[in-house]
């Protein structure tokens, strides 16, 4: 609770967020109400619906549980609150009877949008050795030194040790895109049950987005931008092509080979497809616990008018996942990464705290 102790003194109902809807593509469609803080505390989410994911997050809490006991004594107060509401219906307008604070996060531009996209754990096909199409290494993080990591070029250039190498892919795109989603399942093409490739480390070069580059080039128009459409870019082009475009991003992702595991965040604990997400944990320290109107986006990626409300934890980080911005955790798969890919949205956000005192602040 002392994480988000110097925010009570702001604690004021915010103004209705309903009045002035100016729906666009990207889902954002609050501009009246402004926040002028981080969080602000209110009496209940002005938001319609329970969470659609009640089963979901309790696995999710059972996960942090057995696989973090530090990480859910932190956060089983307002775990077991979350739970105790949700039995009695999961009504936003009872969160002060089961002792839970809400605080909206001001989102991206003050008005309470906080920025979703999505990612997914993909399966890459690779081999143990070089061989025929599969040709693209997958490295380990080298060890600790005191000089700094080559960059994304030089590395595609052979500057690491080949004793570095967990595998070949047959698609350099594809390595690329484990890396964005920072982990992944791999299929050796042996018989064996698939390879999870955790999260290893980085090289400490900054991170610069590949979707950006294609629209400053002029190859993908911004409002068609996802990660479908850097795939069908690279399709379309050559080897050479391909490498020059991922090379303007300096920064380069390293794995753990991980047999035999659930896939898990950077917090060491699985993840639950809708129900965990990753987080800028300067704003939003792990095992935090979120109330979330996440946009409903039909087959095709287009944004259908209605939100869901679910419930869901931070588990995860992402190199490009600053301020109040979430990558929701889709799961596993093409389908799950075509999901995640069309995600570039606006919805909000409430943090839930179990009030310790006992007393309600927003009513103080």
């Amino acid at each position: 609770m002392k994480f988000w102790g110097k925010y009570l003194f702001f604690g004021v109902v915010i103004s209705l967020l309903s009045g002035c809807h100016r729906p666009t593509d990207q889902a954002q469609q609050y501009k009246d109400g402004r926040i002028p803080h981080h969080f602000q505390l209110v009496n209940a989410p002005n938001a319609q619906g329970s969470p659609v994911n009640a089963k979901d997050f309790a696995t999710q809490v059972k996960f942090i549980k057995d696989a973090s006991p530090r990480l859910y004594s932190n956060n089983s107060e307002t775990f077991n609150a979350i739970e105790n509401w949700m039995l009695s219906g999961g009504d936003t307008r009872n969160l002060n009877e089961f002792g839970l604070l809400a605080y909206q996060m001001e989102g991206e531009d003050n008005y309470g949008n906080v920025k979703f996209t999505g990612y997914y754990t993909p399966v890459l096909q690779a081999r143990y050795s070089k061989q025929g199409e599969f040709k693209y290494p997958l490295y380990r993080m080298p060890a600790k030194s005191h000089s700094r990591l080559p960059n994304r070029a030089a590395i595609y250039q052979g500057a690491l040790s080949k004793n570095l190498i967990i595998g070949y892919s047959n698609s350099l795109m594809d390595n690329f895109m484990m890396e964005v989603q920072g982990s992944g399942y791999v299929d050796f093409g042996d018989g064996k049950p698939l390879t999870f490739f955790g999260y290893g480390g980085k090289n400490g070069h900054a991170y610069r987005s590949i979707g950006k580059v294609l629209i400053d080039r002029g190859e993908v128009p911004r409002e068609k931008m996802s990660m479908k459409s850097i795939r069908q870019w690279g399709k379309q082009r050559s080897e050479a092509e391909v490498k020059d475009v991922l090379e303007q991003n300096p920064s380069f992702v390293f794995f753990r080979p991980e047999p035999y595991t659930y896939v898990r965040g950077a917090s060491a604990v699985p993840l639950v497809a809708e129900a965990s997400v990753a987080s800028d944990k300067s704003l939003i320290p792990p095992g935090t616990a979120l109330l979330v109107e996440v946009p409903v986006l039909d087959t095709v990626g287009k944004f259908t008018g209605q939100y869901r409300m679910r419930l869901m934890v931070s588990l995860d980080v992402g190199g490009a996942i600053k301020g109040n911005h979430f990558d929701i955790y889709h799961g596993v798969g093409e389908k799950a990464g075509e999901m995640a890919g069309f995600y570039n949205h606006y919805g909000r956000v409430w943090v839930l705290k179990k009030n310790a005192s006992g007393v309600l602040a927003a009513n103080q």
